[in-house]
């Protein structure tokens, strides 16, 4: 391999190091949202459908992600942040849906056949779609404006391999742990069956906090978008009560700023999406129909 080249790979690799550190937090939200739609459906079935929404992950990417932001950075650069608003409402949205479910409001009927398997990938990856798009979106904003139009392709398309194996990596590891735990149960080593027992056991609480995590954090995201790319657009009072808040509680550090930033965006996007859930259902209702917001059929209690 020739020094230039190594040079341009060193480049690429250096620029989609720092381009992709300030969306660390939105990749951590994708993996926790993602395990709550694999949850009902059979274990043989587990993988096979994480690796569906992991290829839909990288069609939103390649296909969709990438090529727009690109053109809308270089023709249009005043459209994006309406589509962060559009997306980010639409996570608030769901994240309002799970919250009601929690309290016992459900919408629709259950399908006594179990989840479908095409809706519940399908939902998967629309939501994969807004975190991905902010994931690309935060990385292309923090790119080195020096770079040409190839090497900033490049380093999406770099970024976008990484993020979507860590991510889904992730997701196999925790949806299959608990068959790791059955047969570390059957060992013949009396510590290692111990172990392998209380991974057992402890499965269904880490996915209940799990789905808890998922939800907060299609609220906080979605809540975060909705706040900042309003001020984007010439509304700048939201964002600003945010940067009070966390001007007011900076003096206790960054941790306690950042707590108080997502439980803002969090309570903000939990009250954008009641009401997109309040109008969704009158509308819906103004027709005659009653709407299933549920992925796939409803996911386990």
């Amino acid at each position: 391999m020739s020094v230039g080249l190594l040079a341009v790979v060193d480049d690429i690799l250096s620029a989609a190091l720092k381009a992709s550190a300030k969306s660390a937090g939105v990749v951590i939200d994708d993996a926790a949202v993602t395990p709550q739609y694999v949850q009902g459906i059979s274990p043989a079935r587990e993988l096979p459908v994480v690796g569906k929404i992991a290829l839909g992950s990288l069609a939103n990417k390649f296909l969709l992600i990438i090529p727009a932001a690109m053109l809308l950075t270089a023709f249009a650069p005043d459209v994006l942040p309406w589509l962060l608003i559009i997306g980010g409402t639409y996570l608030c949205f769901e994240g309002a849906e799970k919250v009601l479910e929690w309290f016992g409001f459900h919408h629709g009927h259950e399908d006594a056949g179990g989840r479908d398997e095409k809706r519940l990938v399908a939902g998967a990856v629309r939501t994969d779609l807004i975190l991905s798009t902010e994931i690309m979106l935060i990385s292309l904003s923090n790119i080195e404006p020096g770079l040409g139009v190839w090497t900033r392709l490049a380093v999406l398309a770099l970024i976008a391999v990484v993020m979507t194996g860590a991510v889904y990596g992730a997701v196999a590891l925790l949806v299959k742990i608990d068959d790791i735990g059955l047969r570390m149960a059957k060992s013949p080593s009396r510590r290692v069956r111990h172990t392998g027992a209380r991974i057992v056991r402890s499965m269904p609480a880490i996915f209940r906090v799990i789905s808890v995590v998922g939800t907060v954090a299609m609220l906080w995201v979605g809540g975060h978008l909705v706040l900042a790319n309003l001020g984007e657009v010439g509304w700048a009072l939201p964002v600003e009560l945010l940067h009070a808040v966390e001007h007011a509680v900076e003096a206790f550090g960054p941790v306690v700023v950042w707590v108080a930033d997502t439980a803002v965006s969090a309570v903000a996007g939990l009250a954008l999406g009641l009401v997109v859930v309040g109008v969704v259902l009158s509308i819906a209702r103004a027709f005659g129909r009653r709407p299933s917001f549920t992925e796939g059929g409803e996911s386990p209690h």
